[in-house]
Parts: structure tokens; sequence; C-alpha cells
């Protein structure tokens, strides 16, 4: 007789396993680093990782819909910033478990 293990509903596993998905790819990690230290447009980003507005904004647009970033619109402006303090405590744990 095989032992019962309690696990979330799939659809949470599912959602759990897409969301680490999106920390799998070292351009979002990049920006959301760079994002722990300040709200930044699109340019700013781009400007300071080297990358193109193009590239920076469909790598904001997968952090967005995965709510690990937000935007404020400020008039023509958009800044982009961390969604809460949740993203930078998965962000020191990976990183605090990667150093010991």
């Amino acid at each position: 007789m095989s032992k019962q293990y309690k696990m979330p509903a799939d659809e949470l596993l599912i959602d759990l396993a897409d969301l680490y998905k999106v920390f799998g790819d070292y351009s979002r990690i990049r920006i959301m680093y760079i994002l722990l230290q300040e709200e930044l447009c699109v340019q700013d980003i781009a400007d300071a990782l080297g990358m193109t507005q193009s590239a920076v904004s469909h790598q904001l647009k997968t952090l967005k819909q995965n709510k690990l970033v937000k935007a404020r619109r400020d008039g023509k402006s958009i800044f982009y910033s961390l969604a809460d303090d949740h993203v930078r405590i998965i962000l020191d744990m990976g990183r605090e478990h990667l150093e010991e």
C-alpha cells in the first residue's frame, strides 16, 4: 500500500513551475536585480544593462505578466519596479543558497 502525501492542487503546482521558469532567464534576472535598487524606465534599464530598448520591453512584459514587476505612469514615461517584497525575498534566498 502506497503512502499518501499532502500536495497542493495541480493547478497551483503548474503555476509555481511556470513562475520559476521566469527566473530561468539571465536577462530577466539582471533586470530584476537592477530594479532591486530603484524604479527605472525602459531606456534607463537598457542603458544600464547594455540591452536594446526592445529587448528590455519584451522581458518586462513577461515579468509583468507573472506579477514580478509593476509599472507606474508619470506623464509620458512609464517606470518599473519590483512588484513586492516577495520578489526581493526570492532573489535573496536564491543568492543565499548559491553562496553557502
